[in-house]
C-alpha cells in the first residue's frame, strides 16, 4: 500500500499577519487534505481558517502533540499516513520542526518511510538573520539560554567570543517575559564594539529590527517585555 505524505504547514507568526504568510500552494493543500497533526487544536482551526479552508471544520481529522499528549498517542497520529492518506503538520507559530518539538513527528514520520513535504512559511529565525545584516553563511542558533544569572552571563560571553573568532552570527532566543532581563545581561556582558540585532515582533503591524553596537544600545534600550524577540550577536575579526 502507499503511504500518504506528511506537510509540514507554516502558520503566521503574528496577529493579521495572514497575508504575509500563505501562499497560493499552501491553499492548495490545505483544501487537499483533512486530517492534521497540530500543536494547538484551538488555534490551528483559526490560522486554517485564515488561510482559505473550504472544508468544514466539523470535517477535519485533528490530532493534537501538545506537551501533555506527545508520548501517549503518537502512533496514533500516522494512521492515516500508514493507510495511504495525507496529512499536515501545524505548529503553534511559524515552521514546523525549527524550535518546535513537531521535529519529532517529522523524524518518526522519516523512520516509517513516510514521505515529508515541507511548504514554504515565515520562520522568525530566519527572518531575522535576513534582515540583521550579519553573516549569513555561518551561524547557529542556540534556542534558550540558561536561566540561573551566572550560567546565562557565561553564556553570553561564551556566545560573543564565538561570534568574533569565527566571524559566525550567534542567534538566541528567551521567553518573552524574560526578555528584558536578557537584554540586559548581553548589554553589561558584551563589548561595546560587538554588535547586536534585535528583532522584535516580526511580521507583526509593530515589527521592530535594528542592529547597533552594544554601545549606541545602552543610550537607548528598547523594551521587549511579553514580545516575542530574536536576538542576534555578531562581530567582525
Amino acid at each position: 500500500m502507499q503511504l500518504g505524505t506528511l506537510y509540514l504547514i507554516p502558520v503566521p507568526l503574528a496577529e493579521n499577519a495572514s497575508a504575509k504568510s500563505f501562499t497560493p500552494y499552501l491553499v492548495d493543500t490545505i483544501n487537499h487534505i483533512n486530517e492534521y497533526i497540530v500543536e494547538n487544536s484551538k488555534t490551528a482551526r483559526r490560522f486554517l481558517k485564515e488561510a482559505g479552508l473550504k472544508t468544514p471544520q466539523s470535517e477535519l481529522i485533528v490530532h493534537d502533540y501538545g506537551k501533555h499528549n506527545r508520548d501517549a498517542h503518537v502512533n496514533d497520529f500516522f494512521k492515516g499516513l500508514l493507510s495511504g492518506k495525507d496529512v499536515g503538520l501545524m505548529s503553534e507559530a511559524g515552521c514546523p520542526g525549527i524550535a518546535d518539538p513537531g521535529a519529532e513527528v517529522v523524524a518518526i514520520a522519516h523512520a516509517k518511510g513516510i514521505k515529508v513535504v515541507p511548504l514554504v512559511g515565515p520562520s522568525s529565525i530566519l527572518l531575522a538573520l535576513m534582515a540583521s545584516g550579519f553573516n549569513g553563511q555561518s551561524f547557529t542558533f542556540h534556542g534558550y539560554l540558561p536561566i540561573d544569572k551566572l550560567q546565562r552571563a557565561n553564556k553570553v560571553k561564551e556566545l560573543e567570543s564565538v561570534a568574533e573568532r569565527h566571524s559566525q552570527t550567534q542567534i538566541f532566543i528567551e521567553t518573552p517575559f524574560r526578555n528584558d532581563s536578557l537584554l540586559e545581561e548581553i548589554l553589561k556582558s558584551c563589548k561595546p564594539d560587538t554588535r547586536l540585532c534585535i528583532a522584535c515582533d516580526i511580521t507583526a503591524e509593530g515589527e521592530f529590527i535594528q542592529t547597533k553596537t552594544i554601545r549606541d544600545w545602552k543610550l537607548k534600550i528598547p523594551q521587549l517585555h511579553k514580545r516575542p524577540t530574536i536576538f542576534l550577536l555578531f562581530k567582525r575579526v
